[in-house]
């Protein structure tokens, strides 16, 4: 184990980022189509292929997921990630057509310093075919991929994963783009609000204060008063090799977007665009009932541990007046 959304067998995860632009893009490539679903919690989400994944429609399994900054220019990085596969031969068959099918959702991050004047065309498409040309088992934590140009209210943000195996032997694991309007830490201090869940000191090791004092529980969010749904949004997936029905697919994504309220505070706000994709490989019987609620309970657990991660992995934008890591101030 890798502590990484990779460690669910046949799952590739690639990233590519344009330094200049401060950006990026994240491939999440199935090595053979996934059941999957999504839940949308945030009040200013932006997606690709989500009508899709409901429950009422037809197709159950994607090819890939597309997590990218860039708000809605990013959709555009579903599109990359799909030529990508169709170039592999990949996709959904509709007599002699193959449709790869690539959901995918988006960040805002143009606002960070980044040079944003990219001309007629954005740079997401580009960046999408980039990320799953480079997918494999092993990729970065922290300022890369969809989280290279993200941030949060206190610190900069990043994409962040870990990996879990519940006491049944099944594999769940979730990797997560952290840009929220609330913060990951305890008021101004070190602590992540994830900390209980945290496995080996994967993310400084600090535990939580002595005591709860008005200043820390107060909010805070990005931008202030003056907070925009466009400028947030934590995006991720959650992936096991459980054998999962799609309606059971999407009530592991219910339950594992809990991960999001143990590790970021405030959250599912007006202001953010919390998007969460669950997949299995189906690899795993588990009892439908009791065991898919231990799995959602190991997920949530797992998703809460990525965010604390992504922050803790950050590191600062080389621009004037960038958002401090974790790490500069706490090392």
């Amino acid at each position: 184990m890798k502590n990484l959304l990779t460690d669910i067998a046949g799952v590739r995860v690639g990233h590519a980022e344009d330094a200049k632009v401060a950006t990026g893009t994240t491939a999440i490539i199935f090595d053979s189509p996934a059941v999957a679903a999504i839940d949308v919690r945030g009040g200013g989400p932006g997606t690709r292929e989500d009508a899709l994944l409901d429950l009422a429609n037809t197709v159950e399994r994607v090819d890939a997921i597309a997590l990218s900054g860039g708000s809605a220019f990013g959709l555009d990085a579903g599109g990359g990630v799909q030529a990508w596969l169709a170039e592999q031969g990949r996709g959904f068959r509709v007599r002699e057509a193959l449709i790869p099918i690539v959901p995918g959702a988006i960040l805002f991050d143009l606002l960070n310093g980044g040079d944003k004047a990219w001309g007629r065309f954005s740079p997401y498409r580009d960046l999408g075919y980039a990320a799953a040309a480079a997918a494999g088992t092993d990729f970065a934590i922290g300022s890369v991929g969809a989280g290279l140009g993200a941030t949060t209210a206190t610190f900069k943000g990043g994409l962040g994963s870990a990996s879990a195996v519940t006491p049944d032997g099944v594999k769940v694991a979730a990797i997560v783009a952290v840009n929220a309007v609330g913060s990951v830490t305890v008021g101004n201090g070190p602590w992540f609000w994830a900390a209980p869940f945290e496995v080996g000191g994967e993310f400084g090791g600090r535990g939580l204060p002595d005591k709860f004092t008005d200043d820390m529980l107060r909010m805070r969010i990005k931008g202030g008063p003056a907070a925009s749904a466009r400028e947030n949004t934590t995006i991720g997936a959650v992936v096991t090799d459980a054998v999962l029905t799609k309606p059971q697919a999407k009530r592991l994504a219910m339950i594992a977007h809990t991960g999001f309220a143990r590790a970021i505070y405030p959250v599912h706000a007006p202001t953010d665009g919390d998007v969460l994709f669950a997949a299995t490989t189906g690899e795993k019987q588990i009892e439908p009932l009791v065991g898919l609620t231990e799995l959602g309970t190991v997920a949530a657990n797992v998703v809460a541990r990525a965010i604390g991660r992504a922050i803790y992995s950050a590191t600062a934008l080389p621009f004037p007046e960038a958002q401090p890591a974790w790490k500069d101030r706490f090392g």
